[in-house]
């Protein structure tokens, strides 16, 4: 990945990069910035290759304001982003919660909705293994989704729509997402004990 590339509407890496930092102060919610950027990598590779970037700058950027203005999210960051003329990745932030009432239409929107919660709860699944990512399989992430209790803030409906949004099943989009961060696990905290 060449940093310095922008995406098609003018978006580098590192000012997405610089923008997050400055934002959101926290490790645990940069690491879920971090984490959703390579989902979306990879989804853009089997969906979409010529727009990794803009995939990955997007996952990045989608919960930038959350931390600090959680009470006006996502509108800050949207608005920003709008305001910058970034208005494809504006579009598909505004749309990465169905309760939200925007509609994800494109696929970059789409795969942000497909991507953001399931990533959270992959995430999850590594927490309470000894090996984390490293021994994770998706059959076992597709149990613990059956389990209300476990990983409880994580909507499940959110899950559904965003996989049924792009012609997925649940089980394709796991294989897609434990393959995106096992490379990472140190850097996302996933690693295991």
């Amino acid at each position: 990945m060449n940093d310095t590339e922008a995406t098609a509407s003018g978006l580098t890496y590192d000012a997405a990069r610089t923008l997050l930092e400055d934002w959101t102060p926290g490790l645990a919610l940069r690491r879920h910035a971090r984490a959703v950027e390579l989902t979306m990598r990879q989804l853009a590779r089997e969906l979409a290759p010529d727009q990794e970037l803009e995939f990955g700058v997007t996952g990045l950027l989608h919960d930038a304001d959350y931390e600090q203005w959680p009470e006006e999210h996502p509108h800050r960051i949207v608005a920003w982003l709008r305001e910058h003329g970034h208005a494809p990745v504006a579009d598909a932030v505004a749309a990465h919660y169905t309760h939200w009432g925007v509609p994800a239409e494109s696929l970059l929107a789409k795969s942000l909705l497909a991507a953001d919660e399931l990533t959270g709860f992959v995430c999850a699944c590594c927490y309470v293994r000894p090996g984390g990512i490293a021994t994770l399989e998706p059959a076992s992430v597709l149990k613990k989704l059956k389990d209300k209790k476990f990983a409880a803030k994580v909507d499940r409906q959110e899950i559904q729509i965003g996989c049924e949004l792009l012609g997925l099943e649940t089980r394709q989009l796991v294989e897609w997402i434990i393959a995106a961060l096992q490379p990472h696990a140190a850097e996302l905290g996933i690693e295991g004990s």
